[in-house]
């Protein structure tokens, strides 16, 4: 009987702890902003990422598995796209981060950090393969959710090289953000209006998320402080993305639609760098709003909580996914969960998959987060 109410003053006394041993220099937006990164980009492919069971395979009795999505078939949830496509925020915080972080020897501050990036990546390849082994015995093509699993992982690789280049784009000027779209401008025009090759894309990877981190960059160094700064990103980035999209025929969905010609996400086109254009916009306008929430005790221990294991979150939310999909099989084609995303009955279905997504995700995470940081205290 007393459990119930020593569970939340509990919760409350660890959170006033977390908040009293902050350092005050501490800037609690930038880990806020963090946290909504990792967080729109986990909710965004549980939200339109669908493992659809087909017909068993031959006669094994296994499962056919292919991804769908509900932006092919569902115009009107593309919105969700422009909510949930947080990447750009991530490189704007981790420059900025980078650059304040920043020390010497460079080899040792470079070491931290890559060990920090790839040892929940090492956990998470590691663990797949007993259970790749398990899928081809069960009789499921493991290609599908191999598939899922590693497409996320490449802008860690991006992030990775960025985070290399610190010492050197930290000298760089504030326009420099400017020259990094030129290029992805450039490399569009040759792609889609000269009939370059694809391959012209992969330029793209590195200079399209170069301009939000940059953005990062000179904001660590004092030049984004002014709000005139801000709403001019804001609406600039909107502009342009709005203009590129309704004359210039880029896709309108912000993430790669299944069947279309063109996504603009892999690799990032001139539209995705303007959207996330504006979304730097309208994180520095809300920074100082989000930094007095932070003020509050559980707010604060909340996302402190999530940016000390962010990676291990990133690293298993497809996995989380998949675990709920295959166990589901056992009964059946469940709906939001098994079926074709093609009916708006399906997104009700889906948001209420999301909690138990949710629980499956917080359990890897106990079992994984410690390779994040393994030298913290348990």
């Amino acid at each position: 009987m007393t459990l119930a109410p020593a569970l939340p003053s509990r919760l409350t006394a660890l959170a006033r702890r977390i908040d009293e041993a902050t350092p005050a220099h501490r800037d609690r937006a930038v880990d806020a902003l963090r946290a909504v990164a990792i967080l729109g980009v986990v909710l965004g492919h549980w939200a339109v990422t669908a493992l659809v069971a087909g017909r068993p395979i031959g006669g094994d009795g296994g499962t056919r598995l292919h991804t769908e999505s509900p932006l092919s078939s569902m115009p009107a949830t593309t919105a969700v796209s422009w909510a949930l496509q947080t990447l750009a925020v991530f490189f704007f915080v981790g420059g900025h981060t980078a650059v304040l972080g920043l020390r010497r020897p460079y080899t040792s501050w470079v070491r931290v950090r890559m060990l920090r990036l790839f040892r929940p990546v090492a956990a998470l390849l590691l663990a797949w393969v007993p259970m790749t082994l398990g899928l081809i015995a069960s009789g499921l093509p493991p290609a599908p959710l191999l598939k899922l699993v590693l497409s996320p992982l490449w802008f860690l690789c991006v992030y990775a090289v960025l985070t290399a280049l610190t010492p050197l784009l930290h000298r760089a000027k504030p326009y420099a953000a400017l020259v990094a779209a030129a290029v992805v401008a450039v490399v569009d025009v040759a792609r889609f209006g000269l009939g370059g090759p694809a391959w012209l894309g992969w330029i793209n990877v590195i200079a399209g998320w170069l301009v939000p981190y940059l953005l990062g960059v000179a904001w660590a160094k004092g030049a984004l402080e002014s709000r005139r700064v801000a709403v001019a990103l804001l609406v600039a980035g909107t502009a342009g993305t709005a203009a590129l999209v309704a004359w210039a025929g880029y896709p309108a969905s912000m993430v790669g639609v299944p069947g279309a010609a063109i996504s603009n996400l892999n690799p990032p086109t001139l539209a995705a760098v303007t959207f996330g254009v504006a979304q730097i916009g309208l994180a520095l306008l809300v920074r100082h709003r989000l930094a007095r929430w932070m003020r509050r005790p559980m707010a604060w221990a909340a996302v402190a909580f999530a940016n000390l294991s962010a990676m291990t979150v990133f690293c298993w939310h497809q996995t989380a996914l998949m675990i709920v999909t295959l166990t589901g099989l056992a009964a059946g084609t469940l709906p939001g969960l098994h079926d074709a995303p093609d009916d708006p009955v399906w997104v009700l279905y889906r948001l209420a998959w999301l909690p138990v997504f949710a629980v499956t995700l917080a359990a890897l995470w106990a079992l994984f987060h410690r390779v994040e940081r393994p030298g913290r205290p348990k």
